[in-house]
């Protein structure tokens, strides 16, 4: 990584949204290639990350990181789209029927859009079929299930049965989480991968798309 990447990274760590977009029109200006910026970009998400995950910092500093990726990202999606480099693949992201909670849904998607997803997110109080059809419309390979009660986790079940009726469990996995959720529950729903926090989930999303 050049020097001034290597600045871009710092800055989006400190979540410095003014100086990340600042940095990135120098980068190109300097002609340096989209991709390499995009790959700074993912590589300082991938550290906010960790350093979530091993709690050295906090919901507020993801938020932060977020916004200023998202302000780089406004300079930089034309230019990955003119130049046809892929996102990592799509994730359909809500929470189920009946649950109206999205504060870890959101930062779920944040942390997945970070490390270059693209999120459809279907909101909250979700019913199976507005997943699966989100899910088909946009080509995703996988959907994420959230909630927050114990009366509502039982509603990822007709999701994922939904799924298996419409033909497309070879083509589109589920993850699940949320605070009642357990790995034991996902097995017993049949779902795919179980996610136990944002920075997991990330993680096992890339690991159900075979991602290093």
């Amino acid at each position: 990584m050049t020097g001034h990447l290597q600045v871009l990274a710092q800055a989006l760590q400190a979540g410095d949204r003014d100086r990340v977009e600042a940095l990135t029109r120098a980068a190109l200006a300097r002609r340096t290639e989209p991709r390499d910026i995009l790959s700074t970009l993912l590589a300082g998400m991938a550290v906010v990350g960790e350093r979530f995950r091993d709690h050295e910092i906090f919901l507020p500093d993801v938020l932060l990181a977020a916004r200023a990726m998202n302000a780089a990202m406004v300079l930089l999606k034309p230019l990955l789209v003119r130049d046809g480099i892929p996102t990592l693949g799509t994730i359909v992201l809500g929470t189920v029927a009946g649950d109206l909670h999205d504060v870890g849904k959101n930062l779920v998607g944040i942390m997945l859009s970070g490390a270059g997803f693209e999120v459809v997110d279907v909101g909250t109080d979700v019913p199976a079929d507005r997943f699966v059809e989100a899910a088909v419309a946009s080509g995703a390979s996988v959907i994420g299930l959230s909630a927050l009660l114990t009366t509502t986790m039982v509603n990822m079940q007709p999701v994922i049965d939904l799924i298996e009726r419409r033909g497309l469990r070879g083509s589109v996995r589920t993850i699940v989480g949320g605070a009642p959720v357990t790995e034991a529950f996902a097995r017993e729903v049949g779902a795919d991968a179980y996610g136990f926090d944002a920075a997991n989930a990330v993680q096992r999303v890339r690991a159900l798309l075979d991602l290093p």
